[in-house]
């Protein structure tokens, strides 16, 4: 299924824009922006992730509520 189709994993209404590459539970993988932007602000971002819009949306997120960013990692397809 293609992630257009998708709804976030946590929400199950957003669209995802980020996808968490090596999850700490499977079944929580596809993030909307809303539901990213609260893992970050809680203190838990996604350390490796895949942008799945083709914007950097969830890289400007954690540039704005970020200050530790460099130790994450966008994963190359």
């Amino acid at each position: 299924m293609g992630a257009h189709r998708r709804r976030c994993d946590w929400c199950d209404n957003g669209t995802p824009i980020v996808r968490d590459m090596d999850p700490v539970n499977p079944d929580y993988q596809y993030w909307c922006e809303e539901c990213a932007r609260a893992l970050i602000i809680k203190g838990d971002p996604i350390e490796t992730y895949r942008e799945l819009e083709g914007e950097p949306i969830y890289g400007r997120l954690l540039d704005e509520h970020c200050t530790l960013k460099r130790f994450y990692q966008f994963a190359r397809a």
